[in-house]
């Protein structure tokens, strides 16, 4: 049984306007602040935007700027730090690997092969990658078909657009038989009304008739038996200027109806879905437990112009340790594990060890402000690479971790050049037996950087430095090489200490030079300083000055009422 429910049409009129309104109002409020909290978000954005180094915005901009979604692009923009954010664009790629368990990432390698594609075939004015048919190309790869008229010619409309014949542009037709979030039989138009071969994508097909402004021709058949005016065309309601299809002919096609178009339209310019991995398990994945704190520096030297030293140091103050007594004996152990990996996920290196520290247990509070300090020299190829360093305290199961971005440089082969400016609390030579073999050995001497570069007043300081490609004079076979050092004081421009290397101090040298002194700090009041050591290869008329700061600290009390 149906129930009628019946009432006076004005009362119902008005109780319904003013139930309209009401619930206008209510609406409004939820969509106005919804539409602030937008535009509050997009101003923040912007703003870190503006805050980003040249490479991360360059990466935001160009790289990933068709595939990366808003809210990944949201996340990447609040992120601290360069590890944060090194750490999230390699997540950013191993979400879409197609094989996660694999160390190629074929997804990133395709990604960077469709921008080299399209630079070099879509390129008109712009690069290839900012046109249309680029960033196509670069988001959803090649199309299954291709109707190419890069001169433009005769077009027989179809059907369903009015019929009759008339000239078109140069224009493209893509198909894709599918693509996911869109469906099948995907066609897609780009037309190039300028000639200057910078085609655009267009929803009205008839974007490319070449008459379409001529009056009287390129009719369609209705216009041509005058049953249509042509200037109807221009007052669409849906933004195209195509003509009605023709009597009998029934609605447009599907793909035709604006909605359709529109919405086709939309989605076609959405980054495509991302089908591995949540996206909060990604931006949550950097928060992991860190309960040890360590340091660490990487230096380079060159071996050969493919291959350079890379001495990768890490510190673990002891107070991070948890220690176990036994035996009248305080004992704490570490495990520590590293990788590199280049930037396509293939691992090039990994490295393990065990680290202890033993203290007879009277002397352990003694031994709480010093430090655990390792090294491994990893010979690499230059280029980008990621390093990845775990350490694990065996008796607390904390765990220190450190994901960063290690960049090896290139030495060029005919330019002065040098490794990094090592500064070391231990620096010595080796003997014969011990050369290039253990931790801290750089050919034959020991070198123990400091890796918090800070010294005390009555301490040495140890200065490392190697150059490459001097000049050697072809008849007496030697470099003629000058080397001046000076200390500079904070913002100071005049050095607090400066003096040269005589050249009898210089070791004899071919074209390599390796510089290794010891200077004493006693007369540089406590403060930050900067090394500078200018060397100057004077038969090549080169000069270049590696730099390094460093800070003196005053004498403890204790020893210098001692003294």
């Amino acid at each position: 049984m149906v129930a009628v429910v019946s009432a006076c049409p004005a009362a119902f009129a008005q109780g319904a306007q003013q139930s309209d309104q009401a619930d206008q109002q209510a609406s409004q409020q939820p969509s106005q602040d919804q539409s602030a909290n937008k535009k509050a978000k997009g101003q923040s954005d912007r703003s870190l935007y503006k805050e980003l180094s040249k490479p991360y915005q360059k990466w935001l901009d160009e790289d990933v700027v068709y595939i990366i979604t808003p809210e990944e692009r949201h996340a990447f923009l609040h992120l601290q730090t360069n590890e944060e954010r090194e750490q999230f664009i390699e997540a950013f790629w191993q979400r879409r690997n197609p094989d996660p368990d694999s160390p190629e990432n074929t997804f990133k390698e395709e990604h960077y092969r469709r921008i080299a594609y399209a630079n070099e075939h879509y390129a008109s004015g712009i690069p290839g990658w900012k046109t249309d048919r680029g960033k196509i190309y670069i988001m959803w790869g090649p199309p299954d078909e291709v109707d190419s008229h890069p001169t433009g010619g005769t077009w027989d409309r179809p059907m369903d657009q009015g019929g009759g014949e008339t000239t078109t542009y140069a224009y493209e037709d893509w198909r894709y038989r599918y693509l996911e979030g869109m469906g099948e039989n995907v066609e897609l138009e780009f037309v190039d009304p300028t000639g200057t071969g910078e085609y655009h994508l267009t929803m009205d097909p008839s974007e490319k008739d070449a008459l379409l402004h001529v009056p009287g021709a390129g009719l369609t058949l209705a216009e041509s038996m005058g049953m249509a005016d042509k200037s109807q065309r221009f007052s669409n309601t849906d933004g195209t200027n195509m003509a009605e299809n023709e009597p009998g002919e029934g609605g447009l096609s599907e793909n035709e109806e604006e909605f359709t178009r529109l919405e086709n339209f939309a989605n076609i310019m959405k980054p495509p879905p991302v089908k591995f991995k949540d996206l909060e398990e990604v931006v949550t994945s950097r928060i992991v437990r860190d309960q040890v704190k360590f340091d660490y520096r990487y230096d380079f030297l060159r071996i050969t112009s493919d291959t350079v030293l890379v001495p990768i140091t890490i510190q673990i103050p002891i107070r991070q340790l948890m220690f176990l007594q036994k035996d009248g004996v305080s004992s704490a152990s570490m495990n520590l594990f590293a990788r590199i990996t280049s930037l396509s996920g293939r691992v090039v290196q990994t490295f393990e060890d065990t680290m202890r520290a033993d203290y007879p247990a009277s002397l352990l509070q003694q031994s709480i402000g010093t430090s655990r300090i390792y090294q491994k020299a990893v010979p690499l190829t230059p280029g980008l690479y990621r390093l990845d360093i775990v350490i694990k305290d065996v008796n607390s199961n904390n765990v220190g971790v450190v994901n960063t971005r290690l960049a090896v440089p290139r030495f060029q082969d005919d330019q002065l050049s040098s490794s990094t400016l090592i500064l070391a609390d231990d620096i010595e030579p080796v003997s014969m037996k011990d050369i290039g073999v253990g931790q801290f050995v750089l050919g034959d001497v020991k070198v123990r950087p400091k890796l918090d570069d800070t010294f005390i007043q009555n301490e040495s300081m140890g200065v490392f430095l190697q150059i490459y490609n001097l000049k050697v004079d072809d008849k007496t076979h030697r470099a003629d090489t000058s080397v001046e050092l000076r200390v500079v004081k904070d913002k100071d421009t005049t050095p607090t200490l400066k003096f040269d290397l005589p050249a009898n101090q210089l070791p004899e040298h071919g074209e390599e030079l390796t510089l290794e002194k010891r200077m004493t700090l006693g007369s540089l009041p406590p403060g930050k300083y900067k090394l500078e050591i200018a060397v100057t290869d004077n038969l090549a008329k080169q000069t270049i000055t590696p730099t390094a700061e460093f800070t003196v600290r005053p004498l403890p009390t204790s020893v210098a009422q001692g003294r």
